[in-house]
């Protein structure tokens, strides 16, 4: 997947969305979790080199497998449809 070929401005404007997402109280929890869960495997001896946490089956992932919803795309899932488990706190 290459780049978006985007006007400058377009492109900005872009920047700027993605930024205000990614620092979002939302975004920034989500990255605490999985800061969390990473420091701990690793603390447990666990080889998670090249891998995410899917937060949905609550294990870690190759980057590819943890993408796209298991091949059944994000459309169904997306949003408010999107539930996670609360298995642990």
């Amino acid at each position: 997947m290459g780049k978006q070929k985007l006007s400058a401005k377009a492109a900005r404007d872009k920047a700027a969305r993605d930024l205000r997402y990614a620092n979002s109280d939302k975004r920034k929890a989500h990255r605490r979790d999985s800061q969390k869960k990473r420091r701990a495997a690793k603390s447990n001896g666990q080889s998670i080199e090249g891998k995410d946490y899917d937060h949905k089956s609550g294990t870690f992932k190759s980057v590819k497998a943890n993408r796209g919803n298991g091949g059944a795309g994000t459309k169904k899932e997306g949003g408010k449809r999107y539930r996670v488990s609360k298995k642990e706190k």
